[in-house]
């Protein structure tokens, strides 16, 4: 077992025990309040996902009309004039882990002749736009799915290890202990009466 059976030894695993059960709730709520953001990231990501999809439904038919037009080849694409330059985040905090948090979809300034283009060519880069800041903000919500659920594993491994291993094997060691310092009192009382009972028949 490698412990030592001494008071000493005794007070030092009732102090570890109290320790692990005050931390304990500590890292339960924070187990608790992880597995509540994940699940509200993806019920955001569901809920971005069908937005986007209703955009690109709205869209698709007057690209599809754009499209069978032969006179407008690949390169006067619509998709060709909103193009993503980068996307800027801030950084926030949940239970002490550090996660991004969408600020801004920046696009490549992408001058274009109305001439030759369909006359809501400018709506749809709007639409476009829309449709590509969908996808930044998944993005954003999935590396912070990632993020938590890497701090939830080790939370849960930090619970299961205080639940599991150390409070109860704390509380085992005061256990024996306590049988043994009983043992030796108990049996220090017994050496007591036999060497009353020596000298008294000495006596």
């Amino acid at each position: 077992m490698g412990i030592k059976l001494t008071k000493n030894e005794q007070k030092k695993q009732k102090d570890a025990l109290k320790q692990f059960q005050r931390y304990l709730p500590t890292l339960q709520l924070k187990q608790q309040q992880l597995q509540a953001v994940i699940r509200e990231c993806e019920a955001e990501i569901k809920r971005l996902k069908a937005e986007q999809e209703k955009a690109r439904g709205a869209l698709s038919s007057w690209i599809a009309v754009y499209g069978e037009n032969g006179n407008f080849p690949e390169e006067k694409s619509i998709s060709h004039l909103a193009v993503v330059d980068r996307i800027e985040k801030d950084r926030g905090n949940i239970a002490g882990v550090s996660v991004p948090v969408f600020r801004e979809l920046v696009f490549k300034e992408i001058a274009y002749d109305l001439d030759e283009y369909p006359l809501w060519v400018d709506k749809a880069v709007i639409a476009l736009r829309d449709i590509a800041k969908y996808d930044a903000l998944v993005k954003t919500e999935e590396e912070k799915i990632s993020l938590l659920s890497a701090e939830l594993r080790t939370t849960t491994q930090r619970v299961n290890l205080f639940e599991k291993v150390k409070i109860p094997e704390a509380k085992e060691n005061i256990r024996v202990i306590g049988i043994y310092l009983q043992d030796q009192q108990t049996a220090a009382v017994v050496r007591g009466k036999i060497s009353k009972k020596k000298l008294e028949r000495a006596g």
